[in-house]
């Protein structure tokens, strides 16, 4: 591992993902101008009564061995009332193991989760998803970014950020709880990658939050970056353009809505300018059937991470599904407000989590919130469990 330079970031268009940076500089945990990682960002409270209010926080060790896997990268939670399981999703891309999901239980006496099963992904035909090492032209890698299960069947829906390099753009899939994969559904010709670079998904900038209604009728797919024609990503001193939330029908299995949310500008400066630094969506979260929970998630180097949680109304934003590039002007982004900083809930370290779920009702009446945060695979992150208290006003 080599430290970074101090050179002015890439091109906003081809940015180093953190997922390899940090993985890059894992060797500098010690380092001085890094320790500010280990500490909460610092930023503005959000205003009015607090609807979060820490319960407690776990950590699993790192790479914890389970089923002949090594843990890590969990980027998707969901929480099965019917069994009282956790499903936690890894983001291996099958470089250290199979495509997979983990099964957790979590009594209310015992301090962390405790690992109960890890089930293999298939692809079409009942293989195993490859690596990029062994795919050959034409077959897509999975890289796993959110996890739900759908109501009323009992199957799993996950979403890929895709391998935009190798043409292939993000995805919803729905799988049987053995893995099996039953379906890939179809989504508007805007995702496919554009071998030009000039318009479409941004590598590692895809499906990274999903969200299902109450009633298991749709799903939400919410972008963790701007699509290249829609706008830059965000910097320390601009938003970027809006990231695209496309409502799926999941019955026919075809988007029927979309609305944009407008994440904000990176709100930590790196310890050294002009160095890497990025904020995006990376979890979506249904309240009710119109109201959605998202998570936006920054880092700087040798700042550490930022995690905000806002609050929109899906009905608010006007339909985008039908326009080419969203522009000022031709559109109406979905109004947002901050719920929380989560350097303002009283955890010991802010990391990159990555999943949100619902678990059992608090014995108060109040719904129980799990924060995941994925360690990257990286000895210097952390995979760790915050369970919230979350108090929903009553409505106006």
């Amino acid at each position: 591992m080599t430290r970074p330079s101090a050179a002015p970031a890439p091109a906003a268009d081809r940015p180093i993902s953190r997922r390899t940076l940090l993985r890059r500089t894992a060797a500098l945990a010690a380092a001085p101008w890094v320790a500010a990682c280990d500490s909460p960002a610092q930023a503005p409270a959000a205003a009015g009564p607090a609807r979060l209010a820490l319960l407690g926080e776990a950590r699993w060790p790192h790479a914890l061995p389970f089923g002949g896997t090594a843990l890590g990268g969990l980027s998707g939670a969901d929480f099965d009332a019917r069994t009282g399981e956790y499903l936690l999703l890894s983001d291996d891309r099958a470089d250290r193991g199979p495509v997979r999901f983990y099964t957790a239980e979590w009594p209310a006496q015992e301090p962390a989760p405790r690992l109960t099963g890890v089930v293999p992904l298939q692809q079409a035909g009942g293989t195993p998803w490859p690596n990029r090492r062994q795919a050959p032209p034409g077959v897509p890698v999975a890289d796993p970014e959110a996890l739900r299960l759908r109501p009323g069947t009992g199957t799993l829906l996950w979403s890929t950020e895709g391998d935009v390099d190798r043409g292939f753009g993000p995805a919803l899939y729905e799988s049987a709880r053995d893995g099996r994969l039953l379906r890939e559904f179809a989504l508007p010709a805007m995702f496919r990658p554009d071998p030009s670079g000039g318009r479409g998904p941004r590598d590692n900038e895809g499906f990274e939050g999903l969200a299902t209604t109450p009633d298991g009728r749709f799903a939400w797919l919410a972008m963790e970056g701007a699509l290249v024609q829609d706008g830059p990503l965000p910097t320390v001193d601009d938003a970027g353009g809006p990231c695209r939330f496309t409502q799926v029908d999941l019955a026919g299995g075809r988007a029927v809505r979309q609305i944009a949310y407008v994440p904000d500008a990176v709100p930590l400066r790196p310890a050294v300018p002009d160095t890497y630094a990025d904020n995006g969506v990376s979890e979506a979260l249904m309240i009710d059937a119109r109201r959605m929970l998202v998570l936006e998630r920054a880092w700087a180097l040798g700042r550490g991470n930022s995690l905000r949680l806002y609050e929109i109304d899906t009905r608010a934003g006007s339909d985008t599904l039908a326009l080419d590039t969203l522009r000022p002007g031709n559109h109406r982004p979905a109004p947002k407000r901050m719920l929380a900083d989560f350097a303002r809930l009283g955890l010991a370290r802010l990391d990159n989590t990555e999943a949100l779920c619902w678990g059992p009702p608090l014995p108060d009446g109040r719904r129980r919130l799990l924060a995941v945060s994925d360690d990257n695979f990286n000895p210097t992150q952390i995979t760790q469990f915050a369970v919230f208290a979350f108090t929903d006003p009553p409505s106006p």
